[in-house]
């Protein structure tokens, strides 16, 4: 799942904004990954690149939403201070919001995993049951 502050959901759905920079100690998503965006919906991933924040161009800002990338760069400045500080690196995600058909798919999949999940029950109850017969019957041994 990617968040996104509200102010960016209406260029996502319009399809302006179709990257995003994150900063993490590894990188956490990869091309062809589908994920979700609340607000906007699912997204396919096309690519994820390491970048370097001082060399970014207007031309790499305006995907993500901004003018320039002056204006990039304080915005990620102020959402990620603490991880600038940590040192953590750049990853530029670029995505497509999916079809209104690939949305409808992609949502009864997400149903019928849940719903998959729900009639299997608890894991832990199933573990928690398992292990107990097997200390009863080592127990007698």
């Amino acid at each position: 799942m990617l968040l996104f502050k509200k102010k960016f959901l209406p260029a996502i759905r319009s399809g302006e904004k179709t990257q995003t920079i994150r900063l993490w100690s590894v990188c956490r998503m990869k091309a062809g990954q589908r994920s979700y965006i609340p607000g906007a919906g699912y997204i396919r991933v096309v690519s994820v690149d390491a970048v370097d924040l001082p060399s970014l161009s207007d031309d790499d800002a305006r995907p993500d939403g901004f003018s320039t990338a002056d204006a990039l760069r304080r915005e990620l400045t102020a959402l990620y201070a603490g991880q600038l500080a940590a040192g953590h690196r750049a990853y530029r995600i670029r995505f497509e919001l999916l079809s209104s058909e690939e949305q409808a798919a992609a949502v009864a999949a997400r149903k019928a995993a849940k719903a998959a999940a729900e009639s299997a029950g608890p894991a832990t109850e199933m573990n928690e049951t398992h292990v107990g017969r097997l200390s009863g019957r080592d127990l007698e041994n």
